[in-house]
This record gives C-alpha cells, structure tokens and sequence, in this order.
C-alpha cells in the first residue's frame, strides 16, 4: 500500500486518450498529484527523453521512481491505493474479478478501439463503413455479453471500476466523435442501441462520469481529430 504522503507527478497532455486513464484513475482515488504538461505537437524535450525514453504520455513519477505505459500506471495506481476500483488478488473473489476485467478490457480494446483508429485514413465511405461493420460485429459478439451484469458499471459496480479507467477515454471519445459525425452513423449510440443495448446504456453512464469528463474538453478532442485525419490523409495521398 501506498503512502498517502507520496509525492507523485503525472506527465500528460489532457488530449490524449491514453494519460487520460490516468487522469480518470486519479479522480476516483482523490490521491493528489503534481501535473507536467507535455506539448505533444513539439519534438519531446532532452528533458523528458530522461524521464521516458519512448518520449509518450502518461509518465508517472512516484516518489521518484518513474513507471510509463498508460495501463502500467493506471493499474500501479489502482495496486497502490486500494479501492473500489479493483480487488486484491488475494482478496476473495479478487483474483477472478481481476481476470474479468482484464478480459473485458482486451475485448475492448482489440475489437472496438483498435478498428476505429482505421477511420482516421479511411477515404470513402465504402471504407468506413467496412470498419463500422467490424466495429459492431466485434462490439456484439466479443463486448456486449461482458457487460451483461452492468449495473450501470462493470460487473454490477455503482462506481467506476479499473475497466472503466482503462476504457473510459476512449468511450467518451466514440460518443463525441460519433455524434459530431467524424464517425460512421452506424455507430452513433442511437445506432448500436439497437444491436447492443447494455453498451449504449453503459457508454452513457461512463461518459457523464465526473472522473471521465474532468480533464476531458470536447471542442478540442473534435478540432483534433479533425486534424490529425487532415494530416494523416495528406500524408498518405
């Protein structure tokens, strides 16, 4: 367990979806924290090649011990302050929610976020709809049945738990950029309400969640995905 009187310092940049599970791991454990922005539009400063090599965010500095990787800090975090966020492994049952959220946050992540990172160099429509439809077969067979117990979080939880840090950036980004139509309609949550009514419902509590929003602005999630799409296709034209 961690000491209360632990000086940490997160490296981020509030839009990035990956510090952003930081963020939203730090909200629901009210630990205080020291904050470095890194401006992701800047080659990465000596300074920070220091702190993480990889010259991504989140970095987290504990005590001056410096964990990278935004899943590797999210689940430090969650290990360190113990909370409703996820059990101990020796703890009863632990083990096993453990292996369900892991599970859950794979399928996520494989089927549904990894999918919609092709519409950011999709060309035509044909193409995007190619990757809606595989986004929704992925989202009906493989999510859908995980969140069967939500209620109106993972596994029956009435709080955030580490399945919602590990995927809520991501969720409020889909509904954002869903409904400004960056996306395909077919996946606008009044779209998928139809073929997977628990991850719609679930999706909406996520992304009205005070630990999900706080950092979160949309205007500017919206500006930049506009952009890196304009970039991304004038550098594969």
């Amino acid at each position: 367990m961690a000491s209360q009187d632990a000086k940490l310092i997160l490296y981020t940049n509030h839009r990035c979806p990956w510090a952003h599970r930081a963020h939203i791991a730090l909200e629901e454990l009210q630990v205080p924290f020291e904050e470095v922005i890194i401006d992701l539009d800047k080659p990465r400063t000596p300074e920070y090649l220091k702190i993480n090599p990889r010259g991504l965010v989140p970095a987290l500095s504990y005590n001056g011990n410096i964990i990278i990787e935004s899943a590797i800090v999210s689940q430090f975090l969650a290990d360190a302050y113990p909370s409703h966020l996820v059990p101990a492994s020796n703890a009863p049952g632990g083990a096993l929610r453990r292996a369900r959220v892991a599970l859950f946050v794979d399928a996520f992540s494989s089927k549904l976020t990894s999918p919609l990172f092709g519409l950011y160099t999709a060309r035509t429509d044909e193409e995007k709809e190619s990757i809606a439809a595989k986004f929704t077969e992925g989202l009906v067979k493989e999510v859908e049945p995980l969140l069967a117990d939500a209620n109106p979080f993972f596994g029956g939880s009435d709080k955030l738990t580490l399945a919602e840090v590990l995927t809520g950036s991501f969720v409020i980004r889909l509904k954002t950029l869903a409904g400004a139509g960056i996306y395909p309609k077919s996946i606008s949550l009044s779209s998928l309400a139809e073929k997977a009514p628990r991850f719609a419902r679930w999706v909406d509590a996520v992304s009205a969640h005070p630990s999900v929003t706080s950092i979160y602005d949309e205007e500017k999630i919206i500006e930049g995905a506009k952009a890196r799409i304009a970039k991304l296709q004038a550098a594969s034209a």
